[in-house]
Protein backbone atom coordinates (compact mmCIF):
# COMPACT_ATOMS: atom_id res chain seq x y z
CA UNK A 1 0.00 0.00 0.00
CA UNK A 2 1.13 3.63 -0.44
CA UNK A 3 0.95 5.85 2.68
CA UNK A 4 0.49 9.55 2.17
CA UNK A 5 -0.05 12.81 4.31
CA UNK A 6 -3.66 13.71 5.26
CA UNK A 7 -3.83 17.27 5.56
CA UNK A 8 -5.96 20.06 6.85
CA UNK A 9 -7.45 23.03 5.37
CA UNK A 10 -4.59 24.76 7.22
CA UNK A 11 -1.98 22.47 5.62
CA UNK A 12 -1.44 20.83 8.90
CA UNK A 13 -0.76 16.85 9.06
CA UNK A 14 -3.75 15.17 10.72
CA UNK A 15 -2.85 12.14 9.86
CA UNK A 16 -2.17 9.31 6.52
CA UNK A 17 -3.98 7.65 4.16
CA UNK A 18 -2.95 3.87 2.60
CA UNK A 19 -3.92 4.21 -1.07
CA UNK A 20 -4.69 1.17 -3.37
CA UNK A 21 -1.89 -0.11 -5.71
CA UNK A 22 -4.03 -1.14 -7.90
CA UNK A 23 -5.63 2.66 -8.72
CA UNK A 24 -2.04 4.77 -7.92
CA UNK A 25 0.52 2.80 -7.97
CA UNK A 26 0.64 1.31 -11.57
CA UNK A 27 3.69 1.25 -13.86
CA UNK A 28 1.65 4.68 -16.15
CA UNK A 29 0.79 3.69 -19.72
CA UNK A 30 2.18 6.82 -22.12
CA UNK A 31 0.57 5.45 -24.54
CA UNK A 32 -2.84 4.81 -23.09
CA UNK A 33 -2.79 8.67 -21.61
CA UNK A 34 -2.39 9.95 -25.15
CA UNK A 35 -4.92 8.19 -26.72
CA UNK A 36 -7.52 9.03 -23.61
CA UNK A 37 -5.92 12.97 -24.36
CA UNK A 38 -6.32 12.76 -28.06
CA UNK A 39 -9.80 11.07 -27.90
CA UNK A 40 -10.90 14.18 -24.97
CA UNK A 41 -9.54 16.94 -27.08
CA UNK A 42 -11.15 15.51 -30.82
CA UNK A 43 -14.23 14.84 -29.03
CA UNK A 44 -15.05 18.28 -27.79
CA UNK A 45 -14.30 19.68 -31.16
CA UNK A 46 -17.96 21.02 -32.76
CA UNK A 47 -16.88 20.45 -36.12
CA UNK A 48 -18.42 23.21 -37.84
CA UNK A 49 -15.97 24.54 -39.97
CA UNK A 50 -17.41 25.38 -43.71
CA UNK A 51 -15.75 27.13 -46.39
CA UNK A 52 -17.51 27.53 -49.58
CA UNK A 53 -16.05 26.03 -53.04
CA UNK A 54 -16.56 27.87 -56.95
CA UNK A 55 -19.84 26.27 -57.21
CA UNK A 56 -21.14 27.64 -53.69
CA UNK A 57 -19.71 31.01 -54.05
CA UNK A 58 -22.56 33.81 -55.35
CA UNK A 59 -21.80 34.91 -58.53
CA UNK A 60 -19.23 33.71 -61.62
CA UNK A 61 -21.90 32.29 -64.21
CA UNK A 62 -20.47 33.96 -67.21
CA UNK A 63 -17.29 33.00 -68.61
CA UNK A 64 -15.38 36.47 -68.06
CA UNK A 65 -13.74 36.69 -71.63
CA UNK A 66 -13.76 34.76 -74.41
CA UNK A 67 -11.73 31.63 -75.04
CA UNK A 68 -9.29 32.98 -77.59
CA UNK A 69 -7.89 35.81 -79.02
CA UNK A 70 -7.02 38.10 -76.00
CA UNK A 71 -4.11 37.75 -74.79
CA UNK A 72 -5.15 36.25 -71.37
CA UNK A 73 -5.08 32.80 -69.77
CA UNK A 74 -8.36 31.32 -70.18
CA UNK A 75 -11.08 31.64 -67.77
CA UNK A 76 -13.65 29.72 -67.48
CA UNK A 77 -14.98 31.63 -64.15
CA UNK A 78 -14.54 34.72 -61.91
CA UNK A 79 -15.46 32.23 -58.79
CA UNK A 80 -12.73 29.74 -59.49
CA UNK A 81 -9.97 28.87 -56.89
CA UNK A 82 -7.61 31.07 -58.11
CA UNK A 83 -9.03 34.43 -58.60
CA UNK A 84 -9.66 36.91 -55.87
CA UNK A 85 -13.23 36.25 -54.00
CA UNK A 86 -13.06 33.20 -55.75
CA UNK A 87 -14.24 29.48 -54.13
CA UNK A 88 -12.07 27.69 -51.78
CA UNK A 89 -10.22 24.18 -53.32
CA UNK A 90 -10.24 21.54 -50.62
CA UNK A 91 -11.08 23.51 -47.96
CA UNK A 92 -12.79 22.57 -44.75
CA UNK A 93 -16.51 21.13 -44.66
CA UNK A 94 -18.30 20.33 -41.43
CA UNK A 95 -17.84 17.20 -39.99
CA UNK A 96 -17.38 15.08 -36.69
CA UNK A 97 -14.38 14.22 -34.80
CA UNK A 98 -15.83 12.14 -32.38
CA UNK A 99 -14.46 8.82 -31.69
CA UNK A 100 -14.74 6.68 -28.83
CA UNK A 101 -11.93 4.47 -26.80
CA UNK A 102 -11.56 0.66 -25.61
CA UNK A 103 -13.16 0.62 -22.00
CA UNK A 104 -10.24 -1.17 -20.79
CA UNK A 105 -8.02 1.42 -22.62
CA UNK A 106 -10.02 4.44 -20.87
CA UNK A 107 -9.45 3.06 -17.30
CA UNK A 108 -5.82 1.97 -17.86
CA UNK A 109 -5.33 5.62 -18.77
CA UNK A 110 -7.16 7.05 -15.79
CA UNK A 111 -4.77 4.55 -13.14
CA UNK A 112 -1.99 5.73 -15.09
CA UNK A 113 -2.76 9.17 -14.49
CA UNK A 114 -3.65 8.93 -10.95
CA UNK A 115 -0.63 7.08 -10.29
CA UNK A 116 1.71 9.95 -12.34
CA UNK A 117 0.40 12.24 -9.43
CA UNK A 118 1.20 10.20 -6.87
CA UNK A 119 4.36 9.11 -8.29
CA UNK A 120 5.44 13.27 -8.75
CA UNK A 121 4.22 13.85 -5.34
CA UNK A 122 1.41 16.13 -6.77
CA UNK A 123 -1.17 14.95 -5.21
CA UNK A 124 -2.45 16.64 -2.16
CA UNK A 125 -5.01 14.44 0.42
CA UNK A 126 -7.47 16.66 2.52
CA UNK A 127 -9.16 15.67 5.40
CA UNK A 128 -12.19 17.61 3.84
CA UNK A 129 -13.11 20.94 1.68
CA UNK A 130 -16.01 22.78 3.46
CA UNK A 131 -16.43 26.47 3.12
CA UNK A 132 -19.37 28.37 5.45
CA UNK A 133 -19.65 30.49 2.48
CA UNK A 134 -18.99 31.26 -1.27
CA UNK A 135 -15.37 33.19 -0.24
CA UNK A 136 -12.73 33.25 -3.55
CA UNK A 137 -10.32 34.65 -0.59
CA UNK A 138 -11.27 31.56 1.22
CA UNK A 139 -10.09 29.09 -1.44
CA UNK A 140 -7.19 31.22 -2.35
CA UNK A 141 -5.58 30.85 1.34
CA UNK A 142 -6.55 27.00 1.93
CA UNK A 143 -4.67 26.39 -1.66
CA UNK A 144 -1.59 28.34 0.03
CA UNK A 145 -2.18 26.62 3.26
CA UNK A 146 -1.81 23.42 1.56
CA UNK A 147 1.18 23.84 -0.70
CA UNK A 148 -0.88 24.18 -4.39
CA UNK A 149 1.08 26.45 -6.53
CA UNK A 150 0.30 26.54 -10.37
CA UNK A 151 -2.68 25.66 -11.59
CA UNK A 152 -4.71 23.01 -9.48
CA UNK A 153 -7.43 20.54 -10.20
CA UNK A 154 -9.92 19.79 -7.14
CA UNK A 155 -11.78 16.91 -7.00
CA UNK A 156 -14.83 16.38 -4.80
CA UNK A 157 -17.07 13.59 -4.33
CA UNK A 158 -20.11 15.71 -4.54
CA UNK A 159 -21.05 19.11 -5.89
CA UNK A 160 -20.14 21.86 -3.48
CA UNK A 161 -21.64 25.17 -4.29
CA UNK A 162 -19.29 26.95 -2.19
CA UNK A 163 -16.57 25.56 -3.60
CA UNK A 164 -17.06 25.64 -6.98
CA UNK A 165 -18.18 29.39 -7.03
CA UNK A 166 -15.44 30.05 -4.92
CA UNK A 167 -12.98 28.45 -7.28
CA UNK A 168 -14.24 29.65 -10.24
CA UNK A 169 -12.46 33.51 -10.40
CA UNK A 170 -9.28 31.78 -9.33
CA UNK A 171 -7.13 31.71 -12.90
CA UNK A 172 -5.70 27.99 -13.39
CA UNK A 173 -8.02 26.52 -10.91
CA UNK A 174 -10.70 23.83 -11.76
CA UNK A 175 -13.22 21.85 -9.80
CA UNK A 176 -14.48 18.27 -10.57
CA UNK A 177 -16.15 15.49 -9.24
CA UNK A 178 -15.17 11.77 -8.56
CA UNK A 179 -17.84 10.80 -11.65
CA UNK A 180 -16.43 14.02 -14.42
CA UNK A 181 -12.84 13.47 -13.56
CA UNK A 182 -10.96 12.92 -16.77
CA UNK A 183 -7.48 11.76 -17.99
CA UNK A 184 -6.97 15.63 -19.98
CA UNK A 185 -7.74 17.49 -16.78
CA UNK A 186 -5.45 15.38 -14.33
CA UNK A 187 -2.93 15.65 -16.29
CA UNK A 188 -2.77 19.90 -17.26
CA UNK A 189 -2.71 20.56 -14.13
CA UNK A 190 0.33 20.71 -12.04
CA UNK A 191 -1.54 19.71 -8.62
CA UNK A 192 -4.29 17.23 -8.06
CA UNK A 193 -5.97 18.12 -4.87
CA UNK A 194 -8.54 15.39 -3.36
CA UNK A 195 -10.26 14.71 -0.55
CA UNK A 196 -10.49 11.68 1.32
CA UNK A 197 -13.66 10.62 0.59
CA UNK A 198 -13.07 10.91 -2.90
CA UNK A 199 -10.33 8.90 -2.62
CA UNK A 200 -12.34 6.20 -1.39
CA UNK A 201 -15.11 6.99 -4.50
CA UNK A 202 -12.13 6.41 -6.84
CA UNK A 203 -11.14 3.27 -5.49
CA UNK A 204 -14.39 1.86 -5.00
CA UNK A 205 -14.82 2.23 -9.24
CA UNK A 206 -11.45 1.40 -10.04
CA UNK A 207 -9.80 -1.19 -7.61
CA UNK A 208 -11.80 -3.98 -8.95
Amino acid sequence: MLDVKVLNMNGEEVGTLSLSEAVFGIEPNTVAMHAAVVNYLANRRHGTQSTKTRTEVRGGGRKPWRQKGTGHARQGSIRAPQWTHGGVALGPKPRKYHFTLNKKVRRLAMLSALSCKVAASEMIVLENLELNEIKTKAMVKTLANIGAEGKTLIVMPEVNENVIRSAHNIPGVRTSLTNTINVYDILNHDNLVITKEAVAKLEEVYAK
